[in-house]
């Protein structure tokens, strides 16, 4: 079976039609699956086509994120149940999305006034209690700070950071990381509107992974501030990157 640490060609083929399978039978991305398994694309692309032949440790790894056995007799890894979120939020295991847990500097527009960007603190982590991850917000000046849990689909192949209270829903929804792990999408929400009614309200939002230590600046960014331009720009990457769409025409204000 095994030549060194790499799989033999006979057994490499029959890994890779089983993969191919459950591509097709889940309905996600070569790309999604990288991510999981915490892969380089380009190794399971390679592998994919017949270039290159997989190692044990990346076939572990498959499995792990596919939760499935690719080696025939061989039986997968089963996660501990406590490691797995429940199947209302994609049923993720923890091994496989440790990748988004961190601190990330959280920037949306503002949604009154001047010109301006709100800044905030988001964290990412396991929550044994409830078996997934969860989100929950610091750093903002107001008494709106959001917690709630994380839903990773693999059909869609996004991340939801969804806050539910009683009922009433905020929802964010953030495509795949870029290579320096930042976050971007779309933020629904509600605002108080005249009196006390609230009103719905979207916007772009960017989450930018912070590295241990990293203190930035939290609150109202005006334009005036030395950082507003870097922050529009990163604000601006989820349209320009395709990230979400905002319909214009008779939208448009």
């Amino acid at each position: 079976m095994l030549q060194g640490e790499w799989l033999d060609e006979h057994r490499a083929e029959e890994i890779v039609q089983k993969v191919r399978e459950e591509l097709a039978r889940r309905r996600i991305s070569r790309q999604a699956l990288a991510d999981l398994a915490r892969i380089s694309i380009s190794t399971l692309e390679k592998a994919l086509a017949g270039r290159r032949s997989f190692t044990l440790a990346t076939v572990i790894r498959l499995e792990e994120a596919l939760g499935v056995s690719l080696r025939g007799a061989v039986p997968a890894a089963q996660p501990n149940p406590s490691e797995s979120a429940p199947d209302a939020l994609g049923g993720y295991n923890h091994g496989a999305v440790r990748w988004l847990e961190g601190r990330y500097w959280t920037l949306r527009p503002v949604f009154r006034g001047d010109p301006g960007i709100f800044a905030y603190l988001t964290t990412i982590r396991w929550e044994p209690s409830c078996s997934c991850l969860v989100f929950f917000e610091g750093e903002r000046e107001d008494a709106h700070a959001q917690h709630g849990q994380v839903s990773m689909p693999h059909m869609s192949g996004h991340i939801y950071l969804v806050t539910s209270e009683e009922g009433q829903y905020r929802l964010a929804i953030l495509g795949r990381p870029n290579v320096k792990g930042s976050l971007y999408g779309i933020l629904t929400t509600l605002l108080v509107g005249h009196g006390s009614q609230l009103v719905p309200a979207s916007c772009p939002i960017a989450l930018l992974r912070l590295d241990d230590g990293m203190t930035p600046t939290y609150g109202r960014i005006d334009t005036d501030h030395p950082s507003f331009a870097a922050c529009r720009a990163e604000i601006d990457t989820v349209i320009q990157a395709d990230f979400a769409r905002f319909p214009d025409g008779i939208h448009a204000r």
